[in-house]
């Protein structure tokens, strides 16, 4: 079995946490930050059942900006 590192960023929306990877596109919640973690843990483990090894973007030294977009 192998070990895989990914990132994740976390933040409350209303009653819960949202955590999502940054590496893939897969994310999960729960009612604290450390369930909201288990949660993606656990999404995670079944993504990647159907998905060989390694299939991730690499995030080095992630920030979060914000964008201004007018639309119609």
């Amino acid at each position: 079995m192998r070990k895989i590192d990914l990132k994740s960023v976390i933040w409350k929306e209303g009653a819960y946490y949202i955590a999502q990877c940054l590496e893939v596109d897969v994310s999960s919640f729960g009612k604290t930050k450390k369930e909201a973690l288990v949660n993606l843990q656990d999404a995670l483990s079944l993504y990647y059942e159907d998905v060989p090894m390694p299939k991730k973007a690499e995030v080095n030294n992630p920030m979060i900006a914000s964008i201004e977009l007018q639309h119609a």
